[in-house]
């Protein structure tokens, strides 16, 4: 092991930034070193961080990038400034040997003001298409980390290290088939249809895989996301086999569930199902920056692991005859090209990074 480092991450705003960030931060502990996490005031930050006693936890104040002509340009700029110098004083009284950045509007602060200060600085980037805010924080950094190959094109001015997208602890040993199934109240001898909506624009999505598993023999967990969890239970009602969460806090449960899964294809998602070997239906978000939900799908769709599908030609049709024809050996093989898909060691691999 390395000398103990102090290491300051900053992972917050979605999910799909914070949960990575966790488990790096775990595999950093576990070594010996000491980690602070910093995360942006939003709700699903506090929610989600609340579950891990055992990390350090800070706030700091960030928000996205405003066009660059817009009015907000300005409030942007003196609040971007005042995150900037909050970040100073943290990495200050921290003595902070490296930052780490886990991608989006969080990251760009910390990484500048660890650059400034002469620091070892990384960002991670999970998708294949990276964000205006990773591109602009990968200028200040040692290197650049990124979950998928596809990624690296995109950073021709930085040195760029593949090491996959880290999962959470919690994901690493799923429980078995029986114990998930009781988990939820489903039957563990029929096949199970994930269905993942997520929290932006699901109506859609969430409608469609309602009215097409209607008499279908495949029993279904749906996580409708907040905003439309309400509107989707009253519509399936008391269906058999069709369980509707707004909100889903034992995923590995979830994914041991299930045998196929409908969802958007976020970085954060995919990493999930790669790890947990579970083929899907991949539907992007069509208002996802620079579409960059596509071309993730688009890797896993050539890999074997998945089916790609836009929004638009999603349909009840679609759902029917995808669930008809999915049999044992095509489940078993696209299963198999996702787990290829999977990094199991990329926490350890961004570790070693750091540590070097």
């Amino acid at each position: 092991m390395s000398e103990p480092l102090k290491i300051i991450i900053a992972c917050g705003g979605t999910g799909g930034h914070l949960f990575p960030g966790i488990a790096v931060a775990q595999e950093l502990e576990s070594r010996g070193h000491k980690v602070l996490l910093l995360i942006s005031e939003k709700e699903v930050d506090a929610k989600a961080s609340a579950k891990y006693s055992d990390l350090r936890f800070e706030t700091v104040r960030a928000i996205a990038k405003p066009p660059t002509l817009s009015p907000k340009m300005i409030s942007f700029l003196w609040g971007l400034r005042k995150t900037i110098k909050q970040c100073r004083a943290i990495i200050d009284r921290e003595d902070a040997d490296v930052v780490l950045g886990m991608g989006g509007f969080t990251s760009f602060p910390p990484v500048l003001a660890g650059s400034k200060k002469g620091l070892r600085t990384y960002v991670h980037e999970s998708n294949a298409i990276p964000g205006k805010s990773n591109r602009m924080t990968a200028k200040r950094c040692t290197s650049v980390l990124v979950g998928l190959q596809e990624a690296a094109s995109h950073f021709s001015d930085s040195k760029v290290i593949r090491t996959g997208t880290p999962v959470r602890d919690e994901l690493e040993t799923l429980p078995s088939r029986e114990k998930a199934c009781e988990f939820f109240g489903l039957n563990p001898s029929k096949k199970t249809l994930l269905v993942m909506g997520g929290s932006q624009g699901a109506r859609h999505l969430n409608e469609v895989v309602a009215k097409g598993t209607e008499g279908s023999a495949w029993q279904v967990l749906h996580l409708a996301g907040q905003g439309d969890f309400d509107r989707l239970n009253q519509e399936v009602g008391d269906r058999p086999g069709y369980k509707v969460l707004a909100f889903c806090s034992e995923m590995a449960s979830a994914y041991a569930a299930s045998d196929f899964c409908v969802a958007r294809s976020g970085a954060s998602s995919l990493t999930e199902l790669s790890h947990a070997g579970l083929a899907a239906l991949l539907v992007p978000y069509p208002y996802a920056a620079d579409d960059h939900q596509t071309a993730n799908a688009v890797v896993y769709e050539k890999a074997g692991a998945a089916v790609l599908r836009q929004q638009d030609e999603l349909s009840v049709e679609v759902i029917r005859e995808m669930l008809t024809e999915l049999n044992v050996d095509h489940l078993g093989s696209m299963s198999d090209a996702m787990k290829a898909l999977s990094d199991a060691d990329a926490a350890a691999q961004i570790a070693n990074v750091i540590e070097g």
